[in-house]
């Protein structure tokens, strides 16, 4: 996959390309990063890249021109590509639209700054819109290193462990169950006993009990997308017997809902 981000600072991006997984990835070939400076299709003696908005206000707005010399200097691969650009008015950034992305074979990342970018630019050249949080920004690098990270680690091969992925928070609307390393005891407290036995169809339980557990506890608003099993939703009654969970959330609305075989 191969991700072209346009950007004021390029430079923000040098860490991202060259440590972690991402950074690894890079090497080995499996992504390709690529930043385009704006400013080197400013406009004017000084290579402007914004202006005063037309109707007055504060701040300043990106200009047209140079995100669309910038963008016509992208190479194209072969395959789907989408532009995004990231803006705290677009749809909210998620693990499924992420695995969504990974089909793409180019991402085009436009970073704002200021007060925006002009308008032209989101409605001629902008296939989709995302945003990373309710809150905001000072320009879109910062989400635009977070979308990058998210979708890579989602491409087969990036991670070292097949199941990796699949078993992270998010992942099917479930938060990850708690995890443990040595030593067995830490200031007084041990690791479950569970974890101890080496039977794993006890660990796989007390793994997707202790996620169902969290999810509830922690974002109950998962589970109105999650896909239940029978086994899922006998976890929960049993929770709810122990006395364990303060509230089962919307999850009860219905005998088949979100039901799974």
């Amino acid at each position: 996959m191969r991700f072209d981000i346009l950007s004021i600072f390029p430079e923000m991006f040098v860490p991202l390309m060259n440590y972690g997984i991402i950074g690894q990835a890079v090497k080995r070939g499996q992504i390709k990063i690529s930043v385009v400076n704006i400013r080197d299709f400013g406009e004017g003696p000084h290579l402007m890249t914004d202006d005063r908005p037309f109707g007055g206000g504060d701040g300043m707005i990106m200009k047209p021109g140079p995100i669309f010399r910038a963008l016509e200097s992208i190479p194209r691969v072969k395959g789907d590509r989408k532009v995004i650009l990231l803006t705290p008015q677009g749809q909210p950034f998620n693990q499924s639209i992420a695995r969504s992305l990974t089909k793409l074979k180019q991402i085009v990342l436009v970073c704002g700054r200021y007060e925006g970018v002009d308008e032209r630019v989101r409605s001629r050249y902008v296939d989709m819109e995302l945003s990373v949080g309710d809150y905001i920004l000072t320009g879109g690098e910062l989400a635009g290193m977070i979308i990058v990270e998210v979708v890579s680690r989602l491409i087969p091969g990036i991670l070292g462990g097949a199941r990796s992925n699949i078993e992270e928070s998010f992942e099917n609307y479930f938060l990850e169950y708690p995890q443990f390393t040595r030593p067995r005891v830490f200031q007084g407290e041990g690791v479950p006993s569970v974890l101890l036995s080496g039977d794993h169809e006890r660990v796989r339980l007390w793994r997707r009990t202790q996620s169902i557990k969290r999810t509830l506890e922690r974002r109950p608003d998962l589970l109105e997308k999650a896909h239940l099993s029978e086994k899922d939703r006998s976890i929960l009654e049993e929770l709810k017997k122990q006395g364990k969970l303060s509230a089962l959330s919307n999850w009860e609305s219905g005998p088949d809902k979100n039901a799974s075989h």
